[in-house]
């Protein structure tokens, strides 16, 4: 079952007025993440466009890392989901 055949809606408004649908979602098989592929599927959690678990078990990531980019997103916004400057925004 692909993430577009579960219920939910198709589409939300994030609050900059910007719409973001199931097709804006990185495909299933996504193993290299990106800035903007972490970003999109954090808000498409957060603004209730896919459940929490519907995307742990689309994307195969583990809660302990979609909950850390909710964090370094929250704390230091786009810059902090880069794997490049981990070492400047994650504490041992």
């Amino acid at each position: 079952m692909s993430i577009k055949d579960k219920n939910g809606p198709n589409v939300v408004k994030l609050p900059d007025n910007t719409i973001l649908s199931r097709a804006d979602l990185p495909a299933k098989d996504t193993r290299r993440w990106v800035v903007s592929r972490k970003l999109t599927v954090v808000r498409a959690v957060v603004y209730g466009l896919i459940s929490l678990d519907d995307a742990l078990e689309t994307y195969a990531i583990s809660e302990e890392e979609f909950f850390s980019w909710v964090d370094l997103a929250a704390q230091h916004g786009q810059k902090g989901l880069r794997a490049t400057y981990s070492q400047f925004y994650r504490q041992p």
